[in-house]
């Protein structure tokens, strides 16, 4: 563990990242944390790695709803916007993810959390539908690029 992020290799994940953007602009994160670091808690995308066999947009569209409650089917996630790498360590194991990030057109409704397994529901604590601005002055987003993927999940879902 010299690198402080776990043992041994990472975990490498293909990852759908999905960017909800309702009608006023606004995208709808989630505020969660490390389990192995409860204490710092941070916005961060919806979504997660895609099952065996599984397209990226179909693990999108059940990521979004077993993590928020809202469904699309995967064809409604449309091509993705944009890819990402990241490395990091959650729950003592190291991960490097691969995403890939969609956006949807949704109506800001309420979120249910009744899909979330054990240790996701050890690790959500709420939703917010935030602009881009606002979690800039926030400062929590969980990695500094969220905001720029804010902004482009906005454009593509608008047209522009």
């Amino acid at each position: 563990m010299a690198d402080g992020l776990g043992q041994g290799e990472p975990t490498r994940r293909t990852v759908a990242r999905v960017l909800p953007v309702s009608d006023q602009g606004t995208v709808l994160l989630l505020l969660g944390c490390d389990p192995a670091v409860p204490e710092v808690r941070y916005w961060f995308t919806i979504g997660g790695a895609a099952d065996p066999g599984e397209s990226l947009a179909a693990a999108g569209a059940r990521e979004l709803r077993e993590e928020t409650g809202l469904r699309v089917e995967p064809e409604e996630l449309g091509e993705p916007f944009g890819t990402f790498e990241v490395e990091f360590s959650w729950n003592g194991r190291s991960y490097v993810n691969e995403s890939t990030l969609f956006a949807v057109g949704v109506e800001e409704t309420p979120i249910s959390f009744e899909g979330l397994d054990l240790l996701e529901s050890q690790s959500i604590f709420d939703a917010r539908w935030w602009t881009p601005e606002g979690l800039d002055e926030d400062g929590r987003a969980v990695d500094p690029r969220l905001i720029d993927q804010m902004r482009a999940a906005i454009a593509h879902v608008r047209g522009g």
